[in-house]
């Protein structure tokens, strides 16, 4: 039951005239952790006095402690948001802003639209792929920034990281919810320790080679928001460094689940893709899904403890034990191994093969390998700098084109390793170029597809002309790199024929999505 104080505190903040600024009206929002309460122009956070184990609320000092903690880590991500920490102090039937002494604290932000919250945004059709995109590129430049945990220290050690997935199991058990998931959780457990001791080498090199950073760890929908026309990321982890200083890989898990379980898994896809492209961390896709499902069972631990909460209306507990239930259920998603399939693109530059590329990515939950974007990478180059290099040479040299072709070759192993579909998107003019990937789809025992983009001469070059005027293009072919291709290009051979469909201009990803989902896509034309 909430404690007198508990119930002053809220009383007090619902009251307009308790605020140094103008308020007319104040509305609360509440979580398992915490008061928010939204007034005028500000925002007002009070942590709950709680002690669940993983966070530990319990004390005045813990809760001052946290709210600085707050403030500072969240100052990384959206400075301009979070403004200061308020002592809220003076006697207990009184109390007032600043006051001594103290009896609580809250931390205060600036406010901005509820609507402009990714949540709400996608509920409300309103979340697009190019702020998806914008968010993408943001994380990745945000993790590239991030400080790396230190040797002596014991974040992201194997243990560290299998201890809150065990905890989340133990901490549902100990909640009373319902019977019915009795063969879940043994069954999602079990999966988590058999992939723990699969990948624990694994876990050991992402430490000892950089990839445990101080992440924001809370990073779902909720807690991002399209605001004044920028990606904005609030409320991170602030209450225990172990569940902050993590792999990027499963920071990032969390909004890729998040996207699933609200029945979007292709805008997933996207700033998946997109994440990957900006960062090249295919390596971490081996433990992505381990992360997914850790994810899902935080949000099935958050509604457990929920329903072990008193004064709970029965459609309040209904709904909680629905999610439950609905987030055991997407972690068993998780834990099935699924049809992997290797795509590889063949045609002439400006075909139209990256853009169809990233949309069949994203609609048959591929991961999308770019020539351009991987060739760069290779000589730390961005992937929009203009080189200038010449036919022949500089980055595209023909040691250049070796190179980035059997960078691709790795990338698309080490995807297929992980368990994951990939498309290449390369022109793949030679027969040379082509082998050892369908040599690789033979060792992988993945069925293989060859995209053949046909478009007529004529309308590349006017595509290349247009093209050389986009200045976001990272593609640098102009006429004489397609005049060239057009004089060199060795056909598909008959055994590639086979395995090949032919994507005019009227052929749209959809329809080639569906003849993959059908499973009568190594059918030829």
């Amino acid at each position: 039951m909430p404690t007198v104080w508990e119930k002053r505190i809220v009383q007090t903040l619902n009251n307009p005239a308790f605020y140094n600024h103008p308020v007319q009206t104040v509305e609360m929002l509440e979580s398992h952790i915490s008061w928010i309460f939204l007034a005028g122009d500000f925002v007002y956070k009070v942590k709950k006095p709680v002690n669940f184990g993983f966070l530990d609320f319990s004390t005045l000092a813990k809760r001052h402690h946290f709210c600085r903690e707050e403030l500072r880590l969240n100052r990384r991500f959206a400075p301009h948001l979070y403004l200061s920490v308020e002592q809220i102090g003076g006697s207990i039937d009184c109390p007032s802003l600043g006051a001594d002494p103290p009896l609580e604290y809250a931390v205060k932000m600036r406010r901005f639209p509820q609507e402009c919250q990714c949540d709400r945004l996608l509920t409300h059709q309103q979340l697009d792929i190019s702020q998806l995109t914008a968010f993408a590129a943001k994380l990745a430049q945000l993790h590239q920034d991030a400080a790396r945990v230190a040797i002596s220290e014991p974040y992201g050690q194997p243990e560290a990281v299998l201890a809150p997935m065990l905890e989340n199991f133990a901490q549902i058990r100990q909640r009373e919810t319902t019977m019915e998931d009795a063969g879940q959780l043994p069954q999602l457990e079990k999966w988590t320790r058999d992939t723990y001791a699969k990948c624990e080498p694994l876990l050991k090199q992402r430490r000892a080679t950089g990839y445990i950073r101080e992440c924001h760890g809370d990073l779902h929908l909720a807690n991002m928001a399209w605001f004044e026309d920028q990606p904005l990321l609030f409320d991170c982890l602030e209450f225990n460094p172990n569940l902050r200083w993590i792999d990027v890989i499963n920071d990032i898990a969390f909004l890729v689940m998040d996207l699933d379980d609200r029945g979007r898994p292709e805008l997933g896809w996207h700033f998946l893709n997109h994440y990957l492209q900006g960062t090249g961390d295919y390596q971490g896709l081996t433990l992505l899904n381990f992360y997914k499902v850790y994810r899902a069972m935080v949000r099935a631990k958050v509604n457990a403890l929920r329903l072990a909460q008193e004064g709970l209306s029965i459609p309040e507990r209904q709904q909680d034990l629905r999610l439950y239930h609905s987030y055991l259920d997407l972690a068993l998603g998780y834990i099935d191994t699924r049809p992997r399939r290797l795509l590889i693109t063949h045609g002439f530059s400006a075909s139209g093969k990256s853009t169809f590329a990233r949309e069949l990515a994203e609609q048959s939950g591929l991961l999308h390998l770019q020539s351009d974007r991987e060739r760069k990478r290779l000589y730390k180059l961005d992937a929009e700098a203009r080189t200038g290099s010449p036919l022949d040479g500089g980055i595209y040299a023909p040691a250049a084109d070796s190179a980035t072709y059997q960078r691709l070759h790795q990338l698309a192993e080490t995807i297929l390793s992980a368990g994951h579909s990939v498309i290449v998107d390369a022109t793949f003019l030679k027969h040379h170029q082509r082998e050892p990937f369908l040599l690789l789809a033979e060792q992988k025992r993945v069925p293989v597809l060859i995209l053949d983009f046909a478009v007529a001469t004529e309308e590349l070059r006017r595509r290349i002309l247009s093209r050389s005027e986009d200045q976001t293009s990272i593609s640098e072919a102009g006429l004489e790199v397609l005049e060239s291709q057009l004089k060199s290009h060795q056909p598909l051979t008959e055994r590639e024929r086979d395995l090949c469909i032919r994507v005019d201009p009227t052929t749209t990803p959809g329809q080639i999505a569906r003849r993959i989902s059908h499973g009568n896509h190594m059918s030829p034309d």
